[in-house]
């Protein structure tokens, strides 16, 4: 609880075990409503089910990261390849 910000950067690049997933909640609870917590993802509230273990703790987490929060969605190619894709001609 020292750190005003906790930057989480790619949730649910790698699947999160049972133990862990409830580590992560705890981590979100005692946080929640005190301070900032910024996260990046590529996916979608609806499939967080997959990243956790368990749906409950997953709609538990997204409980608390979506209230009073501010969403951005980012869409279109991705911005680390860019210099690997040709422009059409």
């Amino acid at each position: 609880n020292r750190y005003k910000l906790l930057i989480i950067d790619e949730l649910g690049y790698l699947p999160i075990d049972k133990e862990d997933s409830n580590l992560f909640f705890q981590l979100i609870d005692m946080r929640y409503e005190k301070k900032s917590t910024i996260l990046t993802t590529n996916i979608n509230f609806n499939d967080w089910d997959n990243i956790f273990y368990d749906a409950v703790v997953a709609n538990a987490i997204l409980d608390r990261i979506l209230h009073h929060s501010k969403v951005i969605t980012i869409n279109g190619r991705s911005y680390r390849v860019k210099d690997y894709i040709k422009p059409s001609e």
